[in-house]
Order: structure tokens, then sequence, then C-alpha cells
């Protein structure tokens, strides 16, 4: 099993480059970093979590930005959106930050995406919150095209664009793996459909719904092993964490606080003898 990292980054947490760091020496495969371009004094949709949101969603720095840093002071870790907000990002821009991501990590990014909960933030940059996830997958195909074709073009109802030419490509090929975020069955169907990983956001319901997940993915003529599975935010739980793998989930992501080195190296160190205890 795999283990990763994630953290909001913001100007009071440690930097993307300390923590890539700690977790590389410790053999973690990744560190991940979530997307929010701003928040809304409003509030339409409730935050998930439950109760106010917490003061890092408002903080949050890029994540394009805080990886691509942290790619220049380490070897081997990957870097992954945790998740990037697809639906409200211009596709081809983010198809060359994707590309241009994976070319000074030489081929280290992981491209997790999600369509996203904050109606008023994706209405502020355009975008229809009931048609968000048709918008999310034609900028998913879009950008497979620009990635993937010497010239490319595509024509969907929100994506739209003419023969052009757009480079760098990425170093991994096809292009770096997606991950798609969202609740079964929905999100499962997406990360199906356009995805090479699901990330499910219900933690609890994975042991019930991956034999699910595996069904439909072999009606829809994929191969369930080639879609990888990865569970954000586990708490400290050893045992949980070794049925996880048991049943196939290839990832495990928990989150850390937005603090300094002092207050989040513990914690790294505990999941570190967790890592071992599951992998051996």
């Amino acid at each position: 099993m795999h283990f990763g990292g994630a953290m909001f980054f913001t100007d009071y947490s440690m930097s993307a480059m300390e923590l890539a760091r700690a977790l590389e020496e410790r053999g973690f495969e990744s560190v991940w970093a979530p997307e929010h371009s701003h928040i809304p004094l409003s509030r339409k949709t409730p935050f998930p979590g439950g109760g106010d949101l917490p003061k890092q969603y408002y903080d949050a720095m890029d994540p394009f930005v805080v990886l691509a840093a942290a790619s220049q002071v380490t070897k081997t870790i990957k870097f992954g959106t945790g998740v990037a907000l697809i639906q409200q990002r211009d596709a081809i821009q983010t198809a060359k930050l994707v590309a241009s991501i994976d070319q000074v990590s030489r081929g280290r990014f992981l491209f997790g995406v999600g369509g996203g909960w904050n109606q008023d933030e994706m209405e502020n940059h355009g975008t229809v919150y009931a048609t968000r996830f048709k918008r999310m997958r034609e900028s998913i195909e879009a950008m497979k095209e620009v990635w993937t074709k010497s010239e490319a073009e595509y024509h969907g109802e929100f994506v739209h664009f003419d023969p052009m030419i757009a480079r760098p490509k990425p170093v991994q090929k096809p292009h770096p793996p997606i991950h798609v975020g969202g609740a079964f069955p929905h999100g499962a169907r997406r990360a199906i459909r356009y995805g090479d990983g699901w990330i499910p956001t219900a933690r609890g319901e994975i042991a019930e719904v991956l034999p699910k997940f595996r069904e439909m993915a072999r009606e829809a003529g994929r191969d369930p092993a080639s879609i990888e599975i990865t569970s954000f935010g586990l708490g400290e739980d050893p045992d949980r964490v070794k049925r996880w793998a048991e049943i196939g989930v290839a990832r495990v992501v928990p989150m850390f606080p937005p603090e300094k080195a002092d207050t989040v190296l513990p914690i790294i160190d505990r999941w570190t003898k967790i890592m071992r205890q599951v992998n051996g």
C-alpha cells in the first residue's frame, strides 16, 4: 500500500518543501495539496464537514505553485492535487499547468480532480452548479486531447476550441494519472468513465461499495485493477488501514494540520510506524 500526506499549505503552516522532504525521508509515496481559489462570504451549500468552515480553507495557497516548488527539493516523492477544482478552471490553461509541473518534477505528478461543493465559489468563476460535472468531464476530455495530440481540438458544450498547438507535453504517457474524487455511485461512474483512480469521499463506505465499484468497472469494459483506490483523511487506526490494504485500497492519505514542523512531524512519525506495520 502507498502512503501519502496532504495539507492545506498556508503562510503559517509547514511549507510544501518542508513537508515533501520530511515525507520522502520517511518513505512516503506522495504529497497532496487541496485547492480553493477563494471563499465567498455567502453560503448556498453547507460545508460537508459540518459546522463552520475551517480557517485554512480561506488561506490555502495555489496547489500547482507549492507542489512545483516542492518538486525542486526532492527526488522520488510524487505530487498530487487533492483535489483540483476543474469545473472552475480554464481547461487550456490547466492542461499547460499539468504538463509543466509534470515536466519540472520529471514525471512525478498525480492529477487529483473533483467537481467541488461550494456553489458560491464556482459561480464566481462563471460555473453553473447544476452542470458542473458535465463541465468537469468535458475539461478532462479536452485536456487529454491537448496532452496527447500534436494538434488538438475539442468541441463540447462548455469547452470548445478549434485545432491548435499547446506544449509542453507531459513526461508521463499518455498523461499524468487522473484521480477522480466523488462519492458512490456517481463519483465512481465518473472515475470509471475518464479516470485512472477513484478517491471516494465517504471513507466509511469503501469496504461496502468496492465490490459494486469493481462490477461497475467490468460492465463498462474497464479492468477494475487499472483504477487505483485512494482513501483521504483516514485517522490513525492501524487496524483499519490494514483492512483497507487487504480489500485492495492502493493508497491512504492522512490530512495533516496546517501547522509548523514541531506539531506536524510527530504525527508524521506515528504514520510512519503505521506504514511499516501495514507494509512490513
